[in-house]
């Protein structure tokens, strides 16, 4: 069972769906879910929410602002504290469901949304449990390890030109999230497999993922840095799923995260067989982590799932 909802973040209109467990009896737990870079609500999440469903979770799944069905300009604008924001209102959406258990609500994130839910755990007393998939943690030290010397100093030249331009009062500019030929051409996401992967997911499920970002957006994900965070998730547990030699988001610094989590009630787990992209486009690779999550997420619910 599914439907469309909305609520208010900030100035805009965030859109979503909740889904609840067919054979839901009584109040249920919720998991809060949303996704990593310029996605859309649809991009993998109703996949990972049925596994939820199917140990007794509901879920909320939504388009942040400036993606989607939600509102919000400039479109493609990915603003990290925004998100988390985002995240926040849907918490505060959550408290206004009849039908939820309101002790057993979590956050659940994937990608730049794996350091998202970190962060929210870390500065907001709600969550009762935490989700991340191979999160982005450090973005500088992403990007600079992504690029590689050379191209890392073309992108910070395109970040301080389009800085320029905002200051002089022109728009920002655009850049492509990824590309088939990253050797040409400068985007946030230097990996072909991001960009076969997301026009694979663009075309069969996902038709309004725009593959682009503003140029702002990558300035930011430079400023961002989830490690500091986890030192003050000391009460709720956590459960981190990664991939072996993720050369996306770096299992090294997932790793640290996790160390750094000073609540001991954690789980780590390296996934084999999968990789960073596959938990995307692989329906058996998504479903080792989805299976392996929401047997997780039981333990921690109790009863009701």
């Amino acid at each position: 069972m599914s439907e469309h909802v909305r609520f208010r973040s900030g100035k805009d209109t965030i859109v979503g769906v909740l889904t609840r467990p067919s054979n839901q009896v009584g109040a249920a737990p919720l998991v809060v879910m949303a996704g990593g870079w310029c996605y859309v609500k649809e991009v993998v999440m109703p996949h990972y929410s049925r596994y939820f469903n199917e140990v007794g979770c509901a879920t909320l799944y939504f388009d942040y602002r400036c993606f989607g069905e939600s509102s919000g300009v400039p479109r493609q604008y990915v603003d990290p504290w925004a998100q988390i924001e985002d995240y926040r209102n849907a918490l505060s959406f959550a408290e206004t469901i009849d039908g939820i258990d309101q002790s057993h609500v979590g956050v659940w994130g994937i990608s730049y949304s794996g350091g998202h839910v970190l962060v929210v755990s870390a500065i907001d007393p709600r969550p009762a449990f935490a989700m991340s998939i191979v999160p982005v943690i450090d973005g500088y030290r992403t990007m600079q390890r992504g690029h590689g010397e050379v191209a890392f100093g073309r992108l910070n030249k395109l970040i301080m030109e389009d800085r320029g331009r905002r200051f002089a009062g022109d728009p920002g500019g655009y850049m492509p999230m990824s590309t088939e030929t990253p050797e040409k051409e400068l985007t946030t996401w230097p990996f072909v497999g991001t960009y076969r992967g997301f026009q694979k997911i663009k075309k069969g499920e996902a038709p309004r993922h725009e593959h682009r970002n503003t140029i702002e957006s990558t300035e930011l994900l430079t400023h961002y840095n989830a490690l500091p965070y986890c030192r003050r998730i000391v009460d709720i547990p956590v459960h981190m799923a990664v991939t072996a030699g993720d050369i996306y988001t770096h299992s090294d610094s997932q790793a640290e995260a996790f160390n750094a989590i000073t609540n001991p009630d954690k789980k780590y787990v390296s996934v084999p067989g999968v990789d960073h992209m596959s938990i995307y486009t692989d329906r058996n690779h998504l479903a080792k982590v989805a299976k392996i999550q929401a047997d997780w997420l039981k333990t921690v619910v109790g009863a009701p799932c």
